[in-house]
């Protein structure tokens, strides 16, 4: 059974004990079919929304996201099952931006849809030749009276292919650089928006590369002002950031479980295989690397619902040790169950291929780091 020890430390209260407990239940029901992604996600959005799990995903009237709620599904839903994860962070990243600075009716239209499940939600920001630079986005959209016309093209983006409204970021020219981008709300029914291709990866997720050809949408599809893309972009990365590095704790925290379980069943010349020195040397280092991992998650979590306007150092801390850390608990854990670890399908392979992503989205590790090193310089000039 995985720890929950860390549910009684100061980061978190009653209400979320209470969460905890709400999600852990809907969770342990799931069941999930694995041979068709896409109608697996469909199937995953209605019964979270059904339950009432991707109430915390957004807020209507715009009030800040619980971050620890947030961190706490993802954790116990990665725990359980990746797909499960992926499709409830991709209802929150998808809309965070019409949480935080869309307008009434942006909220009305589509907030109640996403939090019931009944429409899925997307983030398109990425594009082929910017990656981790954002500011280095190429697609374009440009005012035509009352309209705006989109051209370029977005990849890796998650829910592609399948969502029903997608956060787009395009330049509109303000500026360079970072500050002439805008965040706008796009549906896949409007004529010029195409996906191109369908990305297949080591653990299966539905993403597409989307093209926008003279892709004509209202002015009134702007969410914020026109220049503050990047700006929105960040606001909702700085909020998700810490989740995935919650989603990679519930990785490990699986494979920890599976490992102690191995362990103490397996034997060897008679005796269980965690009699072995070298055995529990790997099971604490494990340990620790949890237990590390949740203390930067949640004190990110609590910082950000604590009233701190950015937790960039904290939620970079936090996903770069989470998810470097999940790598390695899990690869001991493939080791201690030997060539039962690299069975195709069994549980500790599965998380062998979802865990390698989280160290790429979102911030990929070395960004973390510069992030991080420029963090802490800047905390060193200021205090000189």
């Amino acid at each position: 059974m995985a720890d929950r020890s860390f549910l009684n430390w100061p980061f978190l209260n009653d209400s979320h004990r209470t969460w905890a407990a709400d999600v852990e239940e809907v969770a342990a029901r799931l069941r999930i079919d694995h041979g068709d992604t896409d109608q697996a996600c469909r199937a995953l959005v209605a019964d979270l929304g059904r339950a009432g799990i991707l109430q915390v995903t957004a807020n209507e009237d715009g009030q800040a996201l619980d971050v620890r709620k947030l961190c706490l599904a993802r954790e116990i839903l990665a725990r359980h099952d990746g797909l499960a994860d992926f499709v409830f962070a991709m209802q929150g990243l998808g809309t965070g931006a019409i949480t935080m600075f869309g307008t009434p009716e942006q909220r009305r239209t589509w907030l109640p849809k996403t939090r019931s499940g009944t429409a899925i939600a997307a983030f398109a920001l990425t594009e082929p030749q910017s990656g981790s630079d954002v500011a280095n986005s190429t697609m374009t959209a440009v005012r035509d009276g009352g309209d705006y016309v989109l051209n370029g093209e977005k990849t890796w983006i998650s829910n592609g292919g399948i969502a029903d409204v997608y956060t787009v970021f395009a330049r509109t020219g303000e500026a360079p650089g970072a500050k002439g981008l805008s965040a706008f709300v796009v549906t896949p029914d409007v004529a010029g928006f195409e996906v191109v291709e369908r990305l297949d990866t080591i653990a299966p997720h539905p993403l597409a590369t989307l093209r926008f050809t003279e892709c004509r949408i209202p002015a009134s599809a702007m969410i914020g002002a026109p220049g503050q893309g990047f700006r929105i972009a960040m606001s909702v990365l700085d909020v998700f950031r810490s989740t995935v590095a919650a989603a990679a704790l519930g990785f490990a925290r699986r494979a920890l479980d599976e490992a102690l379980t191995r362990v103490d069943n397996r034997h060897v010349q008679g005796a269980p295989l965690f009699d072995l020195q070298m055995v529990q040397g790997h099971i604490a280092d494990m340990a620790l690397d949890v237990d590390a991992a949740a203390l930067l998650v949640y004190r990110a979590a609590w910082a950000k619902d604590n009233g701190a306007p950015r937790v960039t150092r904290e939620a970079a801390m936090a996903k770069l040790f989470s998810t470097e850390a999940a790598q390695q608990v899990i690869d001991r854990a493939v080791q201690l169950f030997g060539g039962e670890g690299v069975r195709s399908g069994a549980k500790v392979e599965q998380l062998y291929r979802e865990i390698r992503a989280l160290r790429i989205y979102e911030g990929a590790s070395d960004v973390q780091r510069v992030v991080i090193a420029r963090q802490a310089m800047t905390a060193h000039k200021g205090e000189m």
